[in-house]
């Protein structure tokens, strides 16, 4: 599979994923879409809740669906939001990601039409704290 047709098929899951996001008070979708080493893809969206901490994002419902069926190896994730600019993804989504991605893991932000930017997470999150801190005491 090459780049351009994993880019395709990623922000195409993303965008369809994003029309599935539960979001009644801010009404802002966001859907994501992961591509693991395996071949795989596994999108979600943003879920509210009256109960504003208990909100999940896009992005960690992707990424988590995908861990819970048993993969943990990611190449990209492309992320599609309801606006004409590119967002980038929360603190908490930022924190998970460094987990599981390496610094060549591919992070496609898009807008509503699929158009957008290519960053890394360690663009986005430098001097995350990883395992690498835990195994250092």
């Amino acid at each position: 599979m090459t780049k351009g047709d994993y880019h395709q098929r990623l922000v195409g899951a993303a965008l369809k994923a994003r029309e599935q996001a539960y979001v009644p008070y801010s009404m802002y979708r966001v859907g994501a879409a992961v591509l693991t080493r395996s071949g795989k893809i596994y999108s979600g969206c943003n879920i509210e809740n009256s109960s504003y901490g208990l909100t999940v994002c896009a992005e960690r419902t992707a990424i988590f669906k995908a861990i819970s069926e048993g993969e943990q190896e990611f190449k990209a994730i492309a992320v599609a939001v309801d606006t004409e600019q590119p967002a980038t993804p929360c603190g908490a989504c930022r924190q998970v990601m460094s987990e599981f991605f390496t610094d060549n893991t591919e992070i496609i932000l898009i807008n509503t039409a699929g158009h957008g930017d290519i960053t890394t997470i360690s663009q986005l999150l430098p001097a995350a704290f990883t395992p690498r801190n835990l195994n250092e005491r």
